[in-house]
């Protein structure tokens, strides 16, 4: 403890917290301490089934131990927390990283199912929008699975279909957008803005994937396709607030999911080891999916209602 303690002391408090040298000493040493021979058959013998089933292994585990030792020492000498590997010391309970983030990506999916199962119930198929809103909510459903499982488990791959899926949602939202505003009336339209966004999926993805995973240039481009969709949303809205009564409910939601989103640039370490900006920004958009989805019923039953006397009048 000494040495690690030195070793601390030597080491910068404005830095990452796995940059530590008192953090990677004690990797180190906890993995040829524990991770070979009879004392990782005995690791492996005492793992619970779900540790295994969802990926801990031995160097996982001394890296979470060895990530709270840092964070004690941190604390004793009065220095700010830090992040390990870009993100908050979170507790683990059972085999959630991020127990309160997991849970409330789950509560969206509830939600976001729920409200499918409502609108499919509810919406005749006949009605212009029933298959574009559709397959809106199986994107969705989707996203928020992979949010789920990454929140329970970071690893290579969680973090990728996590980010790739959320980019999905974000991009299908202006293609609903497209079609609600534009499409019906001009399919031509919806169609080459929906390949258009097909190709910069694939280059978003392409280039996360085999240039770099930069984060900074993820959020910006997330952020600017957010604000596209924010602002032609309103734009509707606005041209339609004497006609469609409903109207505000897509205004209120479009506005509360970006400013809900702001909840993330507070950024500050988990309340009780749980519960941090990211865990409040999700729990906080579970209530949003019952209002659009209200939103997309009644707007589907108008248009549905709308050709239907457009048919009688003909």
């Amino acid at each position: 403890v000494l040495l690690l303690t030195r070793a601390f002391r030597c080491g910068r408090p404005d830095v990452a917290g796995d940059k530590e040298p008192v953090y990677r000493d004690c990797v180190k040493q906890c993995v040829r301490t524990n991770c070979t021979g009879a004392r990782l058959r005995g690791f492996e013998s005492r793992q619970p089934p779900y540790m295994a089933l969802t990926g801990w292994r031995c160097g996982d585990d001394c890296r979470y131990q060895c990530m709270w030792t840092t964070v004690g020492l941190y604390q004793a000498e009065g220095y700010r927390i830090p992040q390990f590997h870009g993100k908050w010391p979170f507790a683990r309970f059972l085999c959630f990283e991020e127990p309160v983030s997991a849970l409330a990506s789950l509560l969206n999916g509830v939600a976001c199912l729920l409200m499918m199962l409502r609108y499919r119930g509810t919406v005749p198929r006949q009605s212009p929008m029933y298959p574009t809103i559709t397959a809106f909510s199986l994107v969705s459903l989707n996203a928020w699975f992979w949010s789920t499982v990454f929140h329970t488990r970071d690893t290579y791959l969680t973090e990728k279909m996590d980010y790739f899926c959320a980019s999905a949602v974000i991009l299908y939202s202006i293609y609903l957008c497209c079609v609600r505003t534009l499409g019906l009336k001009r399919p031509v339209v919806s169609s080459l803005v929906g390949a258009l966004l097909i190709l910069v999926f694939t280059a978003h993805v392409s280039y996360l994937t085999f240039v770099s995973f930069d984060y900074g240039y993820n959020m910006a481009a997330n952020a600017t396709i957010g604000i596209v969709n924010l602002l032609w949303w309103l734009c509707w809205c606005w041209q339609n607030r004497r006609t469609l009564p409903y109207w505000w409910k897509c205004g209120v939601v479009v506005l509360l999911l970006h400013g809900l989103a702001l909840l993330e640039l507070l950024d500050f370490p988990p309340l009780l080891w749980a519960l941090d900006a990211h865990a409040v920004w999700h729990l906080s958009t579970v209530p949003v999916h019952f209002l659009f989805y209200s939103f997309l019923i009644d707007d589907s039953l108008h248009l549905l209602n709308t050709e239907k006397i457009g048919v009688k009048l003909e």
